[in-house]
């Protein structure tokens, strides 16, 4: 059933991303801080907003997450080598992503996998995706709550960021869509998380 009315909720819970997203990439030097406070912030919100999906069993949820993650990973190496191999590369934006907000040190990798992952899924999927599903079509909720998610990202000054938080967006939205667990998209980000910052980083 669609609703006619403002989610205020979801409208606050946008606002709120965005002003805490500004912040975060405000200082470079102090990000693993105040992201961590964000996201910490943002789940709360998420958790006492709305009741996740887990309709996955856990065997589900480790095998779909995992091989899930593992693919996206595939995507955006083969997106990196097809692009430099016909003379298009992004290695300098990306190299500057790593240097910039990388994991340099045990903690930050700890953050990496049992908070930012799991929040970025809890909000961007379990609230702003599920809600925006009240008002429209599956599909197009995916691309709406993808943009929304890639647009917080603006506040890093990288296209690139931008870029892969849309491409992640709509490839975890349609993931939620198809199987409405949130336990298996976090696993999903934390296999492609540790590919793609710990195992083997594109540069």
């Amino acid at each position: 059933m669609r609703k006619n009315s403002p989610d205020i909720r979801l409208i606050v819970g946008i606002v709120l991303a965005h002003v805490l997203m500004y912040f975060t990439f405000e200082d470079k030097s102090i990000f693993w801080y105040i992201f961590s406070a964000t996201m910490l912030f943002l789940i709360s919100f998420a958790i006492i907003s709305i009741e996740l999906d887990h309709q996955e069993t856990f065997t589900q949820n480790l095998l779909w997450g995992t091989l899930s993650g593992v693919f996206l990973y595939g995507i955006f190496w083969l997106g990196y080598t097809g692009l430099s191999f016909i003379g298009l590369s992004i290695t300098e934006p990306v190299a500057k992503l790593y240097s910039y907000y990388g994991a340099k040190n045990i903690w930050q990798y700890l953050l990496l996998i049992f908070l930012f992952a799991p929040g970025e899924e809890i909000f961007w999927r379990g609230f702003v995706q599920k809600r925006v599903m009240n008002y429209t079509n599956g599909f197009l909720a995916v691309g709406i709550s993808s943009i929304l998610f890639a647009s917080v990202q603006f506040y890093s000054g990288s296209w690139a960021l931008v870029l892969a938080a849309l491409i992640a967006g709509l490839y975890w939205g349609t993931i939620y869509l198809w199987k409405r667990s949130i336990v298996l998209l976090i696993t999903s980000h934390i296999i492609f998380s540790l590919l793609l910052f710990v195992f083997f980083p594109l540069v």
